[in-house]
């Protein structure tokens, strides 16, 4: 009996047996699970209906590929096989890669959504609106994935008054399609504010049950509002166009679904902050009304008016007082004048040395107008003497 195979030797035999057998290899087969490595190189499986195989590119042979890999591309491959022997597993190491139309999975995807939208699954006038408070929130989705561990992390940090229910639901497989039209249906019952439909990211055939048409049938007829957050941003399922809301990711759906207590914070205490200055302006406003309403009662008081008419009456004696004043100084002045008049014109303070009032028949007279023989009086403020004139002379 031969000695046992090691499992490295066995690994290498079968290596070798491909490498030789299959030595340019050209293959048909829809991409999936497509990774560009930021070595160059470029990862990816392609399938058809019963079978997978992986597939590698390496950076070398990547020039000659004109067109950009999609995964659902339906391609044609020239290659050849070969066993990484630390795994076991094999792979068709690709030279050339040429489009062979489009994939069928892309194709299913296309035709199903051009047939939901003839039938008004996309309108947007059927489309439920979101409630801004939900109390009670339904998800329907794997209880082991990330998505719900990310959802509770979100909802906890943005709205913690929130109740969820979970639905356990398988998401990925060949049986996820019924079992996603069962819990919606469930969930529907439950008579939630919102539900959610969704998993995390995956590849095009991991997400592919929410892209059956029993699936769009089953959101379609909700009446529960239902927002689809089925893998990342980039993803699009025939579940985000049939839903009331598409969310990017299900971290996304909770940020939709939840106000941030944060933000109502802030705006309580800015609410706070109006009410304490309204509250303050309300006061001051009524304060002022007051002391107006003082100053006018004080100013209509029986006290203010005695006031005022005491203030009027000192202002007309004052007014009285000045007046009299003026009219005695008036008066003295005047008297003052007729004094000064008076003893200006007095003869007695007229009468000066060599000089005499000259008057005939009691009428003064000027020198000028005697004739010799009249008989006149000389007079100055002590004597008066009668003369008779004799002769008259100009000088």
């Amino acid at each position: 009996m031969n000695a046992p195979l090691t499992v490295t030797a066995l690994n290498t035999q079968i290596k070798s047996l491909l490498e030789t057998t299959f030595l340019e290899t050209y293959v048909e087969g829809e991409i999936s699970n497509l990774t560009y490595h930021s070595s160059g190189h470029i990862y990816f499986s392609i399938k058809d209906d019963k079978s997978t195989i992986s597939c590698v590119m390496f950076r070398g042979n990547t020039k000659y590929l004109k067109f950009k890999l999609e995964v659902g591309q339906k391609i044609n491959i020239r290659g050849n096989l070969t066993v990484y022997t630390p795994r076991g597993s094999y792979q068709l190491i690709c030279s050339r890669i040429e489009p062979s139309g489009q994939g069928a999975l892309a194709l299913a995807y296309e035709q199903l959504k051009k047939k939901l939208q003839e039938k008004g699954y996309f309108d947007s006038q059927r489309k439920k609106n979101l409630p801004k408070y939900p109390k009670k929130i339904v998800l329907v989705t794997s209880p082991t994935g990330a998505a719900i561990e990310d959802m509770k992390k979100v909802a906890t940090n943005r709205w913690p008054l929130v109740e969820f229910i979970l639905v356990p639901t398988l998401v990925q497989g060949e049986m996820a399609k019924n079992d996603i039209v069962n819990s919606i249906k469930y969930a529907d019952s439950l008579a939630c504010d919102i539900m959610i439909v969704g998993r995390g990211g995956g590849s095009i055939e991991d997400l592919w049950a929410f892209n059956e048409e029993i699936v769009a049938n089953a959101i379609y007829e909700t009446n529960t509002p239902i927002i689809s957050a089925v893998g990342h941003e980039v993803d699009f399922l025939i579940s985000d166009f049939v839903a009331d809301v598409r969310a990017a990711t299900p971290s996304n759906a909770i940020e939709i679904s939840l106000p941030d207590i944060n933000e109502h914070r802030i705006y309580l205490d800015s609410l706070h902050k109006e009410f304490e200055n309204r509250y303050k302006n309300i006061l001051y406003t009524k304060e002022q009304n007051i002391i107006h309403l003082k100053r006018m009662y004080e100013q209509n008081s029986i006290e203010s008016k005695f006031n005022l008419i005491a203030s009027e009456i000192k202002i007309l004696k004052q007014s009285f007082e000045n007046r009299f004043s003026n009219i005695i100084i008036s008066s003295q002045n005047s008297l003052n004048m007729l004094k000064n008049s008076f003893e200006l014109s007095n003869p007695k303070n007229k009468e000066k040395k060599g000089f005499v009032q000259i008057s005939k028949d009691e009428k003064i007279i000027d020198l000028d107008t005697l004739k010799i023989d009249d008989i006149v009086s000389l007079q100055t403020p002590k004597y008066i003497a009668t003369a008779k004139i004799e002769a008259i002379k100009k000088q």
